[in-house]
């Protein structure tokens, strides 16, 4: 991890925090499925052109076709949608939060779909943390029977498990020889022709009142901003640092609670926070070389 890797680090946290501030804003006067399918459809018109400056351009088989809708459904559709539509009911930062237990939901996804990421002692210990972080944060509201909120943070804990199937699902695009910035582009074009029928069907946009600049700048932005140009970043750091890319998740929530209080007014209890601090040892844990420091240290 060079200086370099750590300074694309943060600024992929930036973009990534800065996705649920720009849907805080969204959904005040848009629907969950246009919110979603404008995201990936604006940032498709703008990565496609983009591939075709640096010379890569979509292939034409039938197979990675269709590993590009299953990994669009995987780790787009579903999870954007999950997300935007908790997000209409719970604080930006709350959302966050709870996205920053991917890490956990995938050790668990790998450990079960492959033979070569098994749990591991610091992984089983990071998985328990992560569990007792989200069971401190939804505790309230599952001791008060319906819960005030339940269902849409159940939803961002389940985008995560969507997003913990994409990337065991995405394995096979580096077995194909597809180059990260292509898989992105025909992940998002994937996505787009998903998502577009189904946000005419259901929320006929044409009959919704135009909204504001300050949504039209959001929605762009995250199109551009935190899509796009993030994934391009991603794809990056990965290819740098390999799954160290995922320590991104213990910073997206420091922009995106950070975004909302200052911005958009939002309050998180106490026990959010230290629900989140207990994911974050979970992580520390998964990521194993706290415990190894530790270890050599003592």
């Amino acid at each position: 991890m060079t200086g370099r890797v750590w300074l694309l680090l943060g600024v992929l946290s930036l973009l990534w925090g800065g996705s649920f501030f720009f849907i805080g804003i969204a959904v005040r006067e848009l629907p969950p499925l246009t919110i979603v399918a404008s995201r990936v459809a604006l940032a498709a018109l703008v990565l496609l052109p983009a591939l075709h400056l640096m010379g890569q351009h979509l292939p034409r088989e039938r197979k990675i076709w269709l590993a590009f809708f299953g990994m669009g459904l995987l780790n787009n559709a579903i999870p954007f949608t999950l997300i935007v539509w908790g997000q209409s009911q719970i604080p930006s930062g709350l959302a966050s939060i709870l996205n920053a237990t991917t890490p956990i939901s995938t050790a668990i996804v790998a450990h079960i779909f492959t033979s070569d990421e098994k749990l591991t002692a610091n992984r089983l210990l990071g998985v328990l943390l992560g569990l007792a972080g989200v069971a401190v944060m939804l505790g309230a509201d599952l001791l008060g029977g319906l819960g005030q909120n339940i269902a849409a943070q159940a939803a961002c804990l389940l985008a995560t498990l969507s997003y913990a199937c994409a990337g065991v699902f995405g394995r096979r695009f580096r077995r194909m020889a597809v180059p990260p910035p292509v898989t992105a582009g025909g992940q998002l074009m994937a996505s787009t022709l998903m998502l577009l029928p189904l946000a005419a069907l259901v929320d006929k946009p044409w009959t919704l009142a135009l909204p504001g600049w300050p949504v039209l700048a959001a929605l762009l932005a995250l199109a551009v901003l935190s899509t796009a140009l993030a994934y391009v970043i991603f794809f990056r750091v990965m290819a740098a640092a390999g799954s160290n890319v995922n320590l991104v998740t213990l910073l997206v929530p420091v922009s995106a609670i950070l975004l909302g209080v200052l911005v958009l007014g939002e309050t998180l209890l106490p026990r959010h926070l230290l629900g989140f601090g207990i994911i974050a040892l979970g992580l520390l844990a998964i990521d194993g070389r706290m415990l190894r420091w530790l270890k050599n240290r003592a």
